[in-house]
């Protein structure tokens, strides 16, 4: 199956990263090169570096990105700090995170990732370590509610996570559509007849699987560090607990003065280290959102560096 993945907001996010030829970029979920050949194209004494946790993207990526000065690595975004360090490169000029699921991991039954088809529960971006066969077979239900409350926001997980363990002790839960079914038959009819209940328990699954929230907060901190004074990060989400987490790191990067509003002047000396590019997030026009109906979600956060 090819790789296939339309890039979200792609005039935005090369806008906002303000690109020079000479620059050193990171993409840091490069997928099937959409954003990364669109910078990549811009550099001409630059490099790019296109990071990503799917075998299967970088090997599409570097069919994409033939020719051009990139160095493709596979592994997770949150190791972004070694990784440049790695290849003697101290700073960097700009970075780009496409958050969420690829087209690609979506449409490609065998990756587990989507309920719409009925395949082995898996949705491991890497394809190593945790399966959603694991979570859903191996976790308590205390677990498997705190999983699909915090990271669903799903007001049924009790009773999703009390249907999981029950029809678990008969014989392991196997596939999505399994999966999918237990959750249906969990929720209220009105419910299932409003949508399809089962997008917020499977992106909880998957968030746990891939880690999803915790490699994010790692990464903030150590992007933000390497860019250059300058230099630019931008970051597409696709749902409230990622793009909340983001915000409210931006937030902190653009801080000034912490002390007590009754101090009569600053003593703890501290100034912003950024600033925002996007006040409010960029969302995708009604056009894009027709041609590419996944899209809808998106929301892109860019912050500038001040100083160190």
């Amino acid at each position: 199956m090819e790789f296939r993945h339309l890039p979200v907001l792609l005039d935005e996010v090369i806008a906002g990263l303000n690109i020079r030829p000479d620059g050193v970029y990171v993409d840091g979920t490069a997928g099937g090169g959409g954003h990364s050949f669109e910078i990549a194209r811009r550099l001409e004494k630059g490099l790019l570096i296109a990071i990503d946790r799917d075998p299967d993207a970088i090997k599409a990526a570097s069919e994409r990105l033939y020719g051009y000065n990139v160095r493709l690595i596979n592994s997770n975004y949150s190791e972004v700090a070694q990784i440049v360090r790695g290849l003697g490169i101290d700073k960097i000029d700009g970075m780009l995170l496409d958050l969420g699921v690829s087209s690609y991991q979506l449409d490609n039954r065998e990756r587990g990732f989507s309920y719409h088809d009925d395949a082995p529960l898996d949705m491991r971006m890497s394809r190593e370590g945790l399966s959603a066969r694991d979570v859903v077979n191996g976790y308590s239900y205390e677990e498997l509610c705190r999983v699909i409350f915090e990271y669903g926001e799903e007001r049924y997980a009790k009773h999703i996570a009390s249907n999981i363990v029950k029809l678990r002790e008969s014989k392991p839960i196997e596939s999505t559509a399994e999966l999918a079914e237990i959750i249906k038959q969990s929720v209220p009819l009105k419910v299932r007849r409003e949508h399809n209940p089962c997008r917020k328990t499977f992106q909880a699954i998957r968030i746990e699987v891939n880690n999803e929230l915790g490699s994010l907060s790692d990464v903030l901190d150590s992007a933000f560090d390497l860019l250059k004074p300058s230099g630019r990060l931008a970051i597409i989400t696709f749902h409230s607990l990622e793009d909340r987490l983001v915000k409210q790191r931006f937030a902190s990067f653009t801080q000034g003065c912490t002390c007590p509003p009754e101090f009569p002047v600053c003593v703890c000396g501290k100034t912003p280290r950024g600033r925002l590019i996007t006040k409010k997030p960029i969302e995708p026009s009604a056009e894009e959102q027709r041609i590419n109906p996944r899209s809808r979600s998106a929301k892109l956060r860019i912050i500038e560096k001040i100083k160190d």
